[in-house]
């Protein structure tokens, strides 16, 4: 990969002497990135994670603040009066009040699309741990219940193939798209939620239904009020005893008091998780423990390959705003 020049950065002369301040680099930076570019032309402070209660304090007097999870509301924007850049180091960026920001005029910047290949990966990877449970038989192996046995071939859960079977998408952005290429190779059959005025190349069905219809639903759409708990008991009591629920977006679009009731019902077959509603989890989450739900923990963003991309292209918004021509500002 090419390695973004600092030096090329126009204009930074002016801009000499900006300090910028990264709130929480791990697990954006896991030690295996470099953010040395940042430094050459500025005071860079990083702290691997930071407290809400130690947000204002650490960064007074910088002018561009990096941020993942750790949240800028409108009285910490408010309270920052050298502020005048956000890097949320994630392409959501629901931890900042914009309109906040932009009352204050500081520019607030994401890094789009660096992991649509990552996480449509990872939700196909979910979808075939359910189906295939190859740790569980692999596990089964280790211990030694094949040798045990006296059978040449023996499965611990049903195996499922996905040719023919239907996969619904909520949310055909860049990596619902990516999903349903990939689905679409297994010879699966995709139902794409419905979008208002958007036209796709899948057939598409209003949300309601798209639940009767599938074997499977992926998530893929941001979190807003209006995707809050899209997966409810309602929607869950319309879909296939045999069907599978994957969300690799955000916690907060699955009820999951109603996901943990209805996978304890057999209301759905299972269910495979990347985000949950809180992060780390509680340790009384309904979801944690269930033989039918498996949780990965909010890492299928996180390839080297993607991280990779996501520090370069933060570099080029950090080097493009101190040069007058900010890019991925979002509004």
């Amino acid at each position: 990969m090419e390695r973004h020049n600092p030096d090329s950065w126009p204009g930074i002369q002016a801009e000499l002497g900006m300090k910028i301040v990264i709130l929480d680099s791990f697990p954006t930076n896991a030690g295996d990135l470099d953010w040395s570019p940042l430094a050459v032309h500025c005071e860079v402070v990083t702290f691997e994670s930071t407290a809400p209660s130690e947000v204002v304090d650490r960064c007074a007097g910088a002018q561009i603040v990096l941020t993942n999870k750790v949240a800028l509301d409108a009285a910490t924007i408010a309270s920052l009066p050298d502020l005048r850049m956000i890097q949320v180091l994630a392409t959501g960026y629901n931890v900042v009040d914009v309109a906040a920001a932009k009352r204050a005029d500081v520019t607030v910047c994401n890094v789009p699309a660096y992991s649509t290949a990552s996480v449509a990966q990872h939700a196909i990877a979910l979808l075939l741990a359910l189906t295939n449970r190859v740790e569980t038989h692999a596990a089964s192996v280790n211990r030694g219940e094949w040798t045990a046995g006296g059978v040449w071939s023996y499965w611990n859960t049903p195996l499922l193939e996905l040719d023919g079977k239907t996969l619904g998408i909520i949310g055909f952005g860049a990596i619902g798209s990516r999903v349903a290429k990939i689905a679409d190779a297994l010879g699966m059959k995709i139902l794409v939620a419905e979008r208002v005025g958007r036209s796709c190349s899948y057939p598409q069905a209003p949300l309601e239904a798209l639940f009767q219809m599938v074997d499977a639903v992926t998530l893929h759409c941001p979190l807003s009020p209006a995707t809050q708990n899209l997966i409810n008991a309602d929607r869950l009591s319309r879909m296939k005893p045999t069907s599978y629920v994957i969300n690799t977006g955000r916690g907060p679009l699955i009820d999951e008091s109603a996901l943990a009731q209805a996978l304890r019902d057999g209301t759905i077959a299972g269910a495979a998780l990347d985000v949950l509603s809180k992060e780390p989890p509680l340790a009384d989450n309904p979801l944690i423990g269930l033989p039918n739900c498996l949780i990965t923990p909010h890492h299928a963003w996180a390839s080297f390959a993607a991280r990779s991309r996501m520090v370069e292209v933060i570099f080029r918004n950090v080097g493009q705003f101190m040069s007058g021509h900010p890019q991925n500002v979002v509004s």
